[in-house]
Order: C-alpha cells, then structure tokens, then sequence
C-alpha cells in the first residue's frame, strides 16, 4: 500500500501504544498525515524517532479520550490544521483479568467501561458528524477475541468489548449510505513488551504481531475495503 494514503488525514488514538506505534507508522508510511494521541511523553519520543523522516507528518495531541469536551478539541485542531479527518482508528483500550466476578469491585468495571467503551463512543459521536459532512471516511475501532470468546477471570474486560462491538455495528446501520464506514477488528493477544511481560511463559510465535494488525487496518481504512461496513474482523493470528 505505498503511498496509497497520500495527502489523507489519518487519527490513530493511542497512537503511542504496543499496536497503535505500528498504525501509526503504517499510515506514514503509506503518505498519510497521522495524528496521534498519546500520554506517555516517552512512547510519543520512541514514535517520533522511529517515524525518521515522515516525522514531518506527524502530529501529536496529549488527549484524555473518554471526555468529551477534550476530544471535541482534538478533531477542532485536526481539521484546522489538516483540513479533514479520512480515517480515525481507535486503539485505545484496558485490561483486566485473572479475577472471578465476585472478586471485582465496581471501579474495576467502571475502568473497563470507560477505556473499552466510552472512549470509542466519545470518538465516534465527534467525527461521524465531520464525516458525514465531506460524505466519506472510515472509523476502525479495536475491540478483541474476548468479546465473543469469554474467558474465566475477564467479565468486565468481556463484557466492554463486546458493548463496544455492539455499539459500532448499531452506529454502522445509522451510517449506511452516508458514505462512511465502520468496522471492528478482534485481536488476541497482541504480542507487545507489555503483554510478553506479564505472560512470560507464552508461546509468543501464536500471537499476532501489531505490524500484521496494522495492514488489516490499513485496508479497512482503504477504499480497496469500501465494501465492508459493519464487520467485525478477527485477528487472531494463523497459528
């Protein structure tokens, strides 16, 4: 997909992170202006030193994603300076697991709820409008296995992934003939530092890597996907 993105204003929220660096830098390298949130000054360093000479492309928001008022900032400056907003890929998301239901108290789900749903929510309510208006773009929201394979020790993180996959599917009929699309993907486990960390004794080689999930991205952002709308994808890895 070289250049198949030039000129394109991209969004890629969590664009810091273990899958969002490599949509990130997929983007950019395919010519796209990617604007990225972040709120680890460290990732957002690493990113822009491996983005080399797209960096010039590359633009970075420190945004608390699940308020609304700060999001509606982000898009206001988006557009101001890039004209448009073609695609947005929300990778923002939490996990909790390795606790029985009755284990959890209610901030857990709370937290589960806001990282895994009201940030797809906050994002997509302030860019369909935008998008709706220029009659095209493309939302790509990440979600994961867990919310159609519901694992002991993960109700909450289950049960946030599987709202949101609910809650783009609906907005997708809301959206049908606007000339905007919204799809899902589903990964497993993504083999990222963080997640080899805390699973030392995986079978890392049955993970799928975050840059084979950024392809997928890539496409269902492309018009070479313009006929998918209100899919979910698994990424599962072929392993």
């Amino acid at each position: 997909m070289s250049e198949s993105f030039a000129g394109k204003s991209v969004v890629v929220t969590g664009g810091t992170g273990g899958l969002g660096r490599s949509v990130s830098l997929a983007f950019l390298e395919a010519g796209a202006f990617v604007s990225v949130t972040y709120r680890d000054s460290a990732e957002l360093a690493a990113l822009q030193k491996e983005a080399s000479a797209n960096a010039s492309k590359l633009d970075a928001y420190s945004t608390d994603v699940t308020e609304d008022s700060a999001v509606a900032a982000l898009f206001e400056s988006v557009v101001a300076k890039r004209g448009r907003v073609d695609a947005l890929v929300n990778t923002v998301g939490g996990y909790i697991g390795g606790v029985k239901l009755w284990e959890l108290d209610a901030k857990g789900l709370d937290r589960m709820l806001t990282l895994n749903l009201r940030a797809g929510f906050t994002l997509a309510r302030n860019v369909a409008p935008r998008m709706m208006k220029q009659g095209a773009g493309a939302i790509v929201n990440v979600a994961a296995k867990a919310a159609f394979d519901h694992g002991a020790g993960a109700s909450a993180y289950a049960a946030s992934k599987a709202a949101a996959v609910a809650m783009m599917d609906s907005m997708a009929e809301d959206l049908r003939g606007s000339g905007v699309r919204v799809n899902t993907i589903l990964p497993s486990i993504i083999d990222t530092p963080v997640n080899r960390q805390a699973m030392p004794k995986a079978d890392f080689s049955k993970w799928p890597k975050p840059e084979d999930i950024a392809r997928v991205i890539l496409f269902l952002s492309s018009e070479d996907a313009k006929v998918i709308h209100g899919a979910a994808i698994p990424v599962y890895g072929g392993k």
